[in-house]
């Protein structure tokens, strides 16, 4: 049964790094012991040694360890062996690059929905879509697909943000590029504010934290649904 958490950001305004999933992580990884940190989006080109680090201290005191899937000689092995996996926030092109040029898209997914516990946060949230096509980051590479986990069938679009109607940028918003991307694509968007999550058990989606979401389906008008509300009919 997929054991699933999909969050829209690590850090929250005036909390600690991952502060608010507190809760939420001990619960996912409590049979798991050791959990794989999945570095390679690499946020502000930091390194995966740095990031893995930064993981390490913010779970120090978490009831299981932390190892960086750099550490292992051989990646595809240390997704075999993982009981419990997270990938961080940071550029999705670079993540998904390296997601596939490692070869374990593939196994990353069966390892998911074989039951394996997964956190992803930002860019490790925008790869459990059906593709990366959604994501805000700037193409610093060129992956060899925009394919991505599709361990839900919908598309994210973390750290969704309203337009400001005080604000005097008059560029695009967040729903006029998701509004561009169906006008060629068919599937659903969910814009997930910060503050929130999408919570995976099974078959079930439910949508928690602090704000409302906002559903973008082709052809027709977005929908809000408030904190607590199932998504399982974008399933």
């Amino acid at each position: 049964m997929k054991k699933i958490l999909l969050a829209s950001t690590s850090t929250l305004f005036g909390q600690e790094f991952l502060e608010y999933l507190f809760p939420e992580i001990i619960e996912l990884f409590k049979n798991s012991g050791e959990i794989l940190f999945i570095p390679y989006a690499r946020p502000g080109g930091i390194s995966h040694e740095e990031y893995t680090g930064k993981i390490k201290d913010a779970f120090k005191n978490m009831p299981f360890k932390v190892r960086g899937i750099h550490e292992y000689q051989d990646p595809k092995k240390a997704i075999l062996e993982a009981k419990g996996i997270f990938t961080g926030g940071g550029n999705t092109f670079l993540l998904v690059d390296k997601l596939y040029r490692t070869g374990i898209m593939e196994l990353l997914k069966n390892c998911i929905q074989d039951g394996i516990p997964y956190l992803g946060t930002s860019a490790g949230t925008n790869i459990g879509g059906l593709t990366m096509q959604t994501t805000n980051d700037m193409p610093i590479v060129y992956p060899p697909a925009f394919k991505t986990l599709g361990i839900v069938s919908f598309n994210i679009n973390p750290h969704y943000l309203d337009p400001d109607d005080n604000s005097t940028h008059k560029g695009e918003t967040r729903e006029t590029r998701i509004k561009e991307f169906h006008s060629i694509n068919s599937q659903p968007v969910v814009g997930l504010r910060e503050g929130s999550w999408l919570a995976v058990s099974g078959d079930n989606i439910t949508l928690k934290g602090s704000q409302s979401a906002r559903i973008f389906r082709a052809n027709q008008a977005p929908v809000e649904i408030p904190t607590g509300s199932s998504l399982n009919d974008l399933n």
